[in-house]
């Protein structure tokens, strides 16, 4: 998965979609968040569990346990595969669950007249509903961001049609399976579970061309998710 995604309705919209018969426990802006194209190391709305309902907060996209802080560029992604079981997200495993709440993502293909150049695809639900990516996230409490703060999506293998985009794709869950992930009740073993068998297939999203201006990180327009023409000798 490459690191850019869309998230632009309010905030209220993904709760409502997300039918979550939770508090939310602090404060956040209702209006529309119109980020077209969110970047690594940009704070972003996310949804976690918390004491008695959920918190909605902005967090860095990207993170690094605190033994490997300076020594390359946060993580934006994890891998399914090795997620639960590896060293580097020990510490957010499993309590450190959220959800990423999203309208698409970006990736880059080759260009076939030439493979120096890439074009953008956008990918987005098939029936326009919110993505809620499965996420784990370090947050610590209080008014000011704190330096260990940080995110990252979990990632799964592509599948089917979505293997000429990218080999890998977010792990998007349905939001019957949003609503478990995040849920303080379920255990680690079901959480293995989701990760492992929860991610939404092929067919439930729809992919098309878009402009080249998404790899400008200021472009940050409603335009950077409309479909355009390509042609071999784009």
């Amino acid at each position: 998965m490459c690191g850019r995604y869309s998230i632009y309705e309010s905030m209220d919209h993904y709760l409502q979609q997300l039918s979550l018969d939770l508090v939310v426990i602090n404060g956040y802006d209702h209006e529309r968040i119109n980020r077209y194209n969110v970047a690594p190391s940009t704070r972003v709305e996310l949804i976690r569990p918390g004491d008695g309902g959920v918190s909605v907060d902005r967090v860095k996209w990207g993170w690094s346990p605190f033994w490997a802080k300076g020594k390359r560029l946060d993580p934006i992604n994890a891998r399914a595969e090795t997620v639960v079981a590896g060293k580097f997200f020990k510490s957010l495993w499993p309590g450190g669950r959220a959800l990423a709440p999203a309208n698409g993502w970006f990736e880059w293909i080759p260009d076939p007249s030439d493979p120096k150049r890439k074009q953008p695809y956008y990918i987005t639900a098939a029936n326009d509903e919110p993505l809620y990516f499965a996420a784990l996230a370090e947050v610590h409490p209080g008014l000011e961001p704190d330096d260990r703060d940080g995110f990252v999506i979990i990632t799964a293998a592509a599948d089917e049609g979505l293997i000429d985009i990218h080999d890998r794709k977010p792990l998007v869950l349905t939001p019957e399976l949003a609503r478990e992930w995040i849920a303080q009740d379920t255990t680690a073993e079901r959480a293995e579970e989701i990760v492992q068998t929860g991610c939404r297939p092929a067919t439930d999203f729809r992919w098309y061309p878009v402009s080249k201006q998404v790899g400008n990180v200021r472009n940050q327009g409603q335009e950077l998710i409309d479909e355009v023409s390509i042609s071999p000798l784009e």
